[in-house]
């Protein structure tokens, strides 16, 4: 089943599309230099399979990719950023947690 993850500006939201269908997303506000992250979510059909996971690295490494800060209020950005350090600078400064 062929996955893409694409970032919907219109609807302010990462989308993890299977077979071109919305599996999950991650919405999300845009500031003039950092993504505020608010909520993720995978719809039931597709629970299970790991999307949310692929889903937020990749919208944190293309929040990289365009030099955005990252804030991570939905819990779930928050916790995959604690399990993959590779993404903690891109924490906004006084969001970071030590």
């Amino acid at each position: 089943m062929p996955m893409e993850i694409v970032d919907n500006t219109t609807e302010n939201r990462f989308e993890i599309l299977l077979d071109g269908k919305v599996a999950g997303f991650a919405d999300y506000r845009l500031l003039p230099t950092k993504v505020v992250f608010t909520h993720t979510e995978v719809l039931p059909a597709y629970e299970g399979q790991g999307l949310a996971g692929k889903l937020v690295g990749q919208a944190l490494q293309m929040s990289a990719d365009t030099g955005l800060r990252v804030v991570p209020l939905c819990p779930y950005v928050a916790k995959y950023i604690e399990r993959h350090p590779e993404f903690k600078d891109l924490v906004d400064a006084p969001d970071r947690t030590a």
